[in-house]
């Protein structure tokens, strides 16, 4: 069935959301750079023109959005999220420069700091007066944030607190902002009042002084050259006894009297740490948001290629471009379809944040939007390298070389699977979490009730199958049900399984978990794709964009796909079934074929910021062949 051909500014729209004009701000502040003035750069020279592009974005007002508004802020943290995201279509050294200044370090002294912080730093740290970093990640402690080892100890008769690294481990790492221009750092460390371990908390510590040098007991090295991102200064730091004053505690969720006593609302350290690095959750999120900047910048450029590139044809089939052919349709518009289905769910994630930060969200509430954030961003970094690698090849030879981007976004944005939180171990959080709900529902049946009730769930579902045809491949209902018995099925396993570790073969639950790590991953998967084609059919249902049904079915039946052998292993899909899925996969990719320059279209990227001489609007005539 054909469809009207969609207005790339319809799509635009849709995508950009209810922050469009904050998002077209950040695309017209980019496009003022000079992007182009980086290329070639030496290291340092790069580094510091990213420092003078920052202030160029502080000075919109952009970086410090979510600040409250007495301290140059608009209390707005899902347009600061868009706007961020926005910056993703143009250097990515860029991108996290800010996200480090206005987002971790900013971010920190903003929702774990109270008023005299607020007052102190906010307002500086907003402009870029102040420029500062984030330390957390130690050396030997990469992702597990609660066994840092840095240590503050605090002083009660000189009213200070005293940090130290104790030793190699406890070094911080990957500092950004450190190497070459901080001057505040947020420093995470282990705080020790009278002897009595209170657990991780946040520091504001001066670093360098006026005139750029360490100051007294700072040690800062420069992490070096890395795969990309040269445009950010990495470094490392140690502290010898660096003393500063008892109000340089972030003391929103602890606090410290003169006379060294510990008080805190949170009585629990367990819950006490939780919730403060919960109130950091937004830096994953824009993680999120980039890559799939990330991955259309690259899906544009390979699509506008596909659309003029022409090749092995001979007389009347000369003319035939590369996106003609099934083989590059099915490398590029599942990508393209899933870009869009991503976006609804982001969009949704975000109020959902903005929400629970402007009010108050249960702790089941907070629990599940961290849970989210966590396995979103895994899976949509996942999806750009994945977009990226993708289009890079289905250019050949011109993606190959330098000048069409696809070695910077490939390299800068390699790191986002582990930065944020390494995505494995983001999608084990989303799998306790999933194993939590799990068990809270059965926390009041018998093993007798829990049988019973696993059972009418397993006749339920295959009632379910069986009265749903196999030709309503491409009915949203029927797209979720599979999706959901997936992700029901895999939990319920893996709950069995561990439950079987540990009662019958006395394991302790962490290491029960460890034996079931490729199980649990499997659920924290199925589950991110479930609820990302909910959020996206809801989207689809409530537009009258007629192409829009077509890029929710591709994007959900190519995930299906992708997986088609758990659905004929679990029979919800015969043999038969299975063909027919594949060959919806392709008729959609042909039916997607005449409106894909319009889709990447709707990404609403401008020329200036692709900067691949392939992809330029200018260049969308024909090109010749091999």
């Amino acid at each position: 069935m054909s469809v009207a051909s969609p207005d790339p500014s319809a799509l635009q729209a849709l995508l950009d959301g209810p922050h469009a004009a904050q998002r077209e701000a950040t695309r017209a502040a980019l496009c003022a750079l000079g992007l182009e003035q980086a290329d070639g750069l030496p290291r340092d020279a790069y580094r510091d023109l990213v420092l003078d592009w920052c202030r160029q974005v502080a000075k919109t007002g952009s970086g410090s959005r979510s600040f409250p508004v007495q301290y140059g802020g608009a209390d707005d943290p899902a347009g600061r999220i868009a706007g961020f995201q926005t910056l993703g279509h143009g250097d990515l050294s860029l991108l996290v420069k800010v996200g480090v200044q206005f987002g971790l370090f900013g971010g920190s002294v903003h929702r774990l700091g109270t008023t005299v912080h607020h007052e102190r730093y906010l307002r500086d740290i907003g402009t870029l007066d102040l420029p500062g970093c984030f330390a957390m990640s130690e050396s030997g402690h990469g992702s597990d944030v609660r066994s840092i080892r840095t240590q503050a100890r605090y002083d009660a008769a000189a009213r200070e607190f005293v940090l130290h690294t104790p030793d190699e481990t406890a070094r911080k790492d990957w500092i950004g902002n450190l190497a070459r221009h901080g001057r505040l750092a947020v420093v995470f460390a282990q705080l020790d009042v009278a002897g009595e371990q209170r657990g991780v908390h946040a520091f504001v510590v001066p670093v360098r002084g006026e005139d750029g040098s360490p100051l007294a007991g700072v040690e800062i090295e420069d992490c070096g050259d890395k795969m990309g991102l040269q445009g950010v200064d990495n470094g490392r730091l140690r502290l010898s006894a660096v003393r500063v004053p008892r109000e340089a505690l972030l003391d929103r969720f602890g606090q410290v009297s003169p006379e060294g006593e510990y008080t805190s609302q949170i009585t629990s350290p367990g819950a006490r740490f939780f919730t403060m690095i919960g109130a950091l959750v937004e830096g994953r999120i824009c993680i999120a948001g980039a890559g799939f900047s990330v991955a259309r910048n690259a899906l544009t450029i390979a699509v506008r290629w596909g659309e003029r590139r022409r090749q092995f044809g001979t007389g009347l089939d000369r003319d035939t471009p590369l996106l003609d052919y099934l083989t590059h349709q099915r490398r590029l518009l599942p990508a393209v379809a899933t870009s869009y289905a991503l976006q609804s769910a982001h969009d949704a994630l975000t109020e959902d944040y903005a929400a629970a930060v402007l009010g108050s969200p249960t702790g089941e509430e907070q629990r599940a939007l961290e849970s989210f954030a966590a396995g979103l961003k895994a899976y949509a970094t996942w999806h750009m390298v994945d977009a990226v690698q993708q289009a890079r090849e289905c250019c050949g030879g011109k993606g190959y070389l330098a000048e069409n981007r696809f070695a910077a976004l490939r390299n800068d944005s390699d790191v986002f699977v582990t930065f944020e939180g390494d995505n494995t171990v983001l999608l084990q959080l989303v799998a306790k979490t999933l194993l939590s709900d799990y068990a809270s529902q059965f926390e009041d049946l018998d093993a007798v009730g829990m049988a019973r009730h696993l059972t009418s769930r397993q006749v339920s579902r295959w009632l379910d199958r069986f009265t749903t045809p196999s030709v309503a491949l491409r009915d949203p209902q029927w797209q979720a049900q599979a999706l959901r018995f997936r992700e029901e099925r895999i939990v319920d396993a893996l709950a069995r399984r561990l439950r079987r570790l540990v009662q019958q073969e006395g394991m302790d639950a962490l290491r029960a978990l460890s034996h079931c790590q490729d199980h649990a991953l499997a659920a924290a998967t199925a589950h991110i794709e479930r609820v990302v084609h909910e959020r996206f059919a809801a989207t689809v249902a409530a537009s009258d964009l007629e192409v829009l049904p077509l890029v929710r079915d591709l994007a959900a039946l190519s995930a299906i796909e992708r997986d088609r052998a758990w659905w004929l292993e679990h029979g919800f899909l015969s043999a038969e079934d299975s063909r027919a899925l594949v060959t919806e996969v392709n008729q959609l990719c042909g039916a997607l074929r005449p409106h894909a320059l319009a889709l990447v279209d709707g990404f609403g990227i401008p020329d200036g910021l692709l900067r691949a001489p392939i992809a330029t609007q200018a260049q969308h005539a024909p090109a010749g062949t091999d």
